[in-house]
């Protein structure tokens, strides 16, 4: 990495949903894990497109091109797995690495598999949750501002538009059901790319160039989020 940049000093934990081969390893990611609010599956395979580009190539992919924009801004940059391992890790492994690594901003990056005609993009955002190992409240107002500004950078650099079937076109969604978000003590958000079911969203997410502006709105709402 390099020693200047706006971003000299600063840790960014970047988790790659899911894992090419989670598939092959069915009874590890059935185990459930507790994710603070209850028990929740160690992982799951990921969606993929209609023509079987997988989920788990994609986060790669576009976590693979974040690292570099980071790095290059003077970031250290952490990844839960980077296709270096044969399955998960779980949840809640994946929230205590960026937790252990301090990281200052954490994003797990995704692709939903929703209907056809659902469009867009959305950010997922901590909700407040105290139990059981989880409390999330101290990052749930850095997490909400690390999200909003990654949405906005992610339109501007991207041309997709907000999800047409949740969030209510803001783009932001909270949710407390989510084992990543729930055992963070870092702020930490989800983004969903786009949705891998839909035949135009899929077309933009499985094109090279496309996955180099997510990564680069990705990156500057980082960098914006961090005062870079």
């Amino acid at each position: 990495p390099a020693a200047t940049g706006p971003l000299k000093g600063k840790v960014v934990l970047v988790d790659p949903g899911h894992n090419p081969g989670n598939f092959r390893h069915t009874t590890e990611i059935n185990r459930k894990v507790d994710i603070g609010t209850g028990r929740k599956e160690c992982d799951t395979t990921g969606t993929t497109t209609n023509s079987g580009y997988m989920e788990a190539a994609f986060t790669l992919d576009v976590a693979r091109r974040l690292r570099t924009i980071l790095e290059e801004q003077g970031a250290t940059v952490k990844f839960t797995q980077d296709g270096d391992r044969a399955w998960g890790p779980c949840i809640d492994e994946r929230a205590r690495i960026g937790n252990e690594a301090g990281a200052d901003a954490a994003v797990s990056i995704h692709a939903d598999g929703s209907g056809t005609g659902n469009r867009g993009f959305h950010v997922i955002l901590p909700g407040a949750v105290h139990g059981g190992g989880a409390d999330t409240r101290p990052i749930v107002g850095p997490s909400r501002e690390l999200g909003e500004r990654i949405a906005g950078r992610f339109v501007r650099l991207t041309g997709s538009a907000p999800s047409n079937y949740v969030g209510d076109g803001t783009g932001l969604v909270t949710r407390k059901d989510l084992g990543g978000l729930n055992l963070s003590t870092v702020p930490k958000v989800f983004i969903e790319c786009g949705n891998m079911r839909d035949s135009k969203d899929a077309a933009l997410l499985t094109d090279g160039a496309w996955r180099q502006k997510a990564a680069q709105g990705i990156s500057e709402g980082i960098v914006s989020f961090l005062g870079g």
